[in-house]
């Protein structure tokens, strides 16, 4: 197992709270882990967001807010440093919205998503100062086994190239709604 690199006979010097929220980006496989883990993280959004708007009555508002996090997940899990910004602004905004509107904008899980989705952004940015031979490069090998390899590897793949531009109309219809909810006046008064 150690021959073909399965398993880490030294252990790692990172905890497993600072490999999630601020994990060390090297190289390729961490770069990979980090994109995987915000596609999950923008689908969990999409998800939760889907089921509570259904659950207040706001099913449209939510479907709207549902296909922007999970388009913004597959943009992510493609590298996309559009959708990891784009991905984080909104569901920052979305929280200073509701902090302002109801006081509960941010609680702890909503950070620990915040940070999360930062780390896109960090892994998108570390990765661009990497100086990579084309000749020796071998890109990685995305699983295509169980359902979740499905849904992680192969579907971003696919449907990237074809959803992107209309990714880039709701990403801005999204930012730009956060934005003038969070500061446009309050009614009465």
């Amino acid at each position: 197992m150690q021959t073909l690199g399965l398993s880490d006979s030294t252990p790692r010097t990172e905890s497993r709270w600072r490999a999630l929220l601020w994990p060390t980006i090297h190289n390729e496989g961490d770069f990979d882990y980090v994109t995987t883990q915000g596609f999950w993280i923008c689908s969990i959004v999409a998800a939760l967001t889907l089921a509570l708007s259904a659950f207040n009555g706001s099913l449209a508002l939510g479907a709207f807010d549902s296909a922007f996090f999970f388009l913004a997940g597959i943009g992510v899990r493609q590298r996309s440093r559009v959708a990891a910004i784009s991905a984080f602004s909104s569901y920052l905004l979305s929280a200073l919205v509701l902090q302002r509107f109801t006081g509960n904008g941010f609680g702890i899980v909503r950070i620990i998503f915040l940070a999360l989705l930062f780390a896109n952004i960090r892994g998108n940015w570390l990765s661009a100062r990497w100086v990579i031979d084309p000749q020796s490069a071998v890109p990685l090998t995305r699983l295509n086994q169980t359902l979740g390899d499905k849904l992680s590897d192969q579907l971003p793949m696919f449907l990237w190239p074809k959803v992107r531009f209309v990714f880039y109309v709701i990403a801005t219809l999204e930012i730009g709604l956060l934005l003038w909810s969070l500061f446009a006046p309050r009614a009465g008064g």
